[in-house]
Parts: C-alpha cells; sequence; structure tokens
C-alpha cells in the first residue's frame, strides 16, 4: 500500500488518502467482508503502533486526513474538531446548476429508518446540528463544481446536505437520484478533501492542500 505524505513529525502525519481505500473495518462484529489488512488504520497501525484516527473520510473519497502519532496529540486534535478550530475544504461536482453561487446549508442528519440505515436530513433541533457552507467554482452543461467547507463533520454530511437540496455528488450511487447516472470514466463519488488547517501542539498554525487527483481532473477536462 502506497499513501503518500503530505506532511510528518514526531506528533502528527498528514497524508492524501486514496480513494478506495476503507479507513475502518466495517464492523467488529460483522463477518469480514474484506481482508482487514487493506483498511488504513491496519497499515497506519503496522507502521506507527500508538497511531489514532481523530476523523476520517468516507472509502471513496480522496484527500487530506491528519493522523494523531500518539494519545496527547489525539487529544489535542480531536478538541480541535469539537470546537470547530480545524478548518477542512473539499472540492464536489454535483449534479444540475445550483440557484445560488454560495450559501449555507444547516439541517440536522440522523440514520434513517427507511433507506437501510443511509443518513437523512431533519429540521434543526430534531437530530444532530449539521452545517455546510458552499460556493460555487465552476459551471458546467448540467454540472457544477463546488468548494464545500464543513463547519461540523457528522457522517456522510456533504454527501448528505448537497442531495437534500437537489444537487447530490456526481458518482454517489448511495444517496444521487435515481433519474442521475454516473459520468462515463468515473468509478467513484466526485469528492476530494483539499485543504485542511490546524493548530500543532506548540500553537504553530498549519496549513495542507492536496491537488485534484488526475482521475477527477481528466473528468472536468472532458466536460
Amino acid at each position: 500500500m502506497e499513501i503518500p505524505t503530505i506532511f510528518e513529525d514526531n506528533d502528527i502525519l498528514v497524508i492524501n488518502k486514496p480513494a478506495h481505500l476503507l479507513v475502518h473495518p466495517v464492523s467488529r462484529f460483522a463477518k469480514a467482508t474484506r481482508d482487514e489488512s487493506e483498511t488504513l488504520i491496519e497499515f497506519l497501525v503496522s507502521k506507527y503502533p500508538n497511531a489514532e484516527l481523530v476523523h476520517r473520510l468516507d472509502q471513496d473519497t480522496s484527500g487530506i486526513m491528519v493522523v494523531a502519532k500518539n494519545h496527547q496529540t489525539a487529544e489535542f486534535l480531536k478538541q480541535q474538531f469539537k470546537d470547530r478550530i480545524i478548518k477542512k475544504k473539499y472540492v464536489a461536482l454535483v449534479y444540475g446548476i445550483l440557484k445560488e453561487k454560495k450559501g449555507i446549508i444547516v439541517k440536522s442528519i440522523s440514520k434513517s429508518r427507511k433507506r437501510g440505515g443511509s443518513q437523512t436530513t431533519a429540521p434543526i433541533g430534531k437530530n444532530r446540528e449539521a452545517i455546510t457552507r458552499y460556493e460555487i467554482i465552476q459551471e458546467f452543461p448540467s454540472y457544477s463544481l463546488l468548494e464545500v467547507s464543513p463547519e461540523t463533520g457528522r457522517t456522510h454530511q456533504i454527501r448528505v446536505h448537497l442531495a437534500s437540496i437537489g444537487h447530490p455528488i456526481v458518482g454517489d450511487d448511495k444517496y444521487k437520484f435515481k433519474r442521475q447516472k454516473t459520468i462515463a470514466g468515473l468509478n467513484r463519488q466526485f469528492l476530494h478533501a483539499k485543504y485542511l488547517k490546524l493548530s500543532l501542539l506548540d500553537g504553530e498554525i498549519k496549513e495542507f492542500y492536496a491537488e485534484l487527483p488526475e482521475e477527477l481532473s481528466n473528468i472536468l477536462k472532458n466536460l
């Protein structure tokens, strides 16, 4: 397994996670459907025995992830996520043309009983609050390229929020609408974590960037 390293010191490891890589085993109690050595956490622990994940990306989402190399750093980073100090930006290609060039989605997210455990939205106050900001980068016929900044970190938040306003992520088989077809040559959801800003233990502020993978850049060229 080859995982590009963006930054590393004694406390953290910042990586550029490739798409299709599972971060955690699906369940510690369910029968494994794939070799658990193929998960990111198994790979990390084999190199860094004390490594702890403080956030995650979906299996088919690529981009920046920060990994704590010790427990003290893990707790420090978790608190930053909880306090919304860490800033994240994603690139997403969605179906359709949005009416508003920039906006904010504020909807709670919870599991849907009707959709086999998929996430769904609800009015704020009923479940866990979720906030997502977006801005259009470029428009194509029938598609929009967005910069997305989640202020909270709920499961599938970006995917669920964009689908809830009628613009699911291209290639997202879980949340796209039935009539929407995936672009030829795209075998994943078009979602990439491109930017991360955080504070190190010594107080230094660091910013990290990950370029759009070639497979996604080629999709845009063809559009």
